[in-house]
């Protein structure tokens, strides 16, 4: 479900689901958490998706009949930011062609997001009484408090130009099959900065992130899984699978 890649002293990690889009699973964000703290001989990340998206958020249809499964999937997504994030070495992420909503959240855990100009981006999850307040302190960490809010509490979505603008992506490139050959130069540039330089001081810049702290990480978490099987989303849900 995720592959990898060595590319010289990078790791390369796939989201391996093209055929759903690279929708993510609970065994899905397990395994990208054990690839995560698998690369410790890597001196940097690389976080992709394979197709033409890097990923389109949940895989909503394993919640059609278990309220407790997006209890579960929410639960992993907050584990896999707090893996990218905590990890000591760049990573990088290559948003190619859509990263929607528990793909959004990834991003904001990553160091550098590459993505390109028509590239869709945001949370629509909120449409379905689902909430992403599991991702608002890494989110807002990244663009800002105020800018944050617009993004999460409009289930819309935004260009990858847009997220530039905003300061979510970091290299804009003009087309999805740019970003992750863009990614992996980055990536590569990156990991040859003192390690030892490097690590300390992302995890100190991590601890001074009042926004991206364990208790507001929890915290975040606590509030989506408030609204977990509620009527509201039960009847939003339902809306889903009659339409499929």
């Amino acid at each position: 479900m995720i592959s990898f890649e060595p590319v010289g002293e990078v790791a390369v990690l796939r989201l391996d689901r093209a055929a759903k889009k690279n929708a993510l699973t609970p065994a899905m964000l397990r395994d990208l958490v054990a690839r995560v703290a698998g690369c410790a001989s890597a001196r940097a990340i690389v976080l992709s998706g394979v197709g033409d998206v890097f990923c389109a958020g949940f895989d909503l249809t394993l919640a059609k009949d278990d309220d407790g499964a997006l209890a579960v999937l929410i639960t992993e997504l907050a584990s896999a930011v707090r893996a990218l994030r905590d990890a000591p070495v760049p990573v990088i992420a290559s948003a190619h062609g859509a990263a929607i909503a528990g793909g959004c959240a990834l991003l904001c855990a990553c160091d550098f997001v590459v993505a390109d100009a028509a590239s869709r981006i945001g949370y629509p999850a909120l449409r379905l009484g689902i909430s992403p307040a599991v991702s608002a302190p890494s989110l807002a960490s990244v663009i800002g408090v105020g800018p944050a809010r617009c993004l999460q509490l409009d289930p819309g979505v935004i260009s990858g130009e847009e997220a530039a603008r905003l300061g979510l992506v970091s290299d804009l490139m003009k087309t999805g099959a740019e970003c992750e050959p863009r990614a992996i130069v980055l990536a590569a540039q990156l990991s040859r900065k003192p390690a030892a330089a490097f690590a300390h001081t992302k995890g100190w810049l991590n601890r001074i992130d009042p926004l991206c702290d364990d208790r507001s990480s929890e915290d975040g978490l606590r509030a989506s899984l408030a609204g977990v099987g509620g009527a509201e989303q039960r009847r939003l849900l339902a809306q889903v699978w009659s339409r499929t």
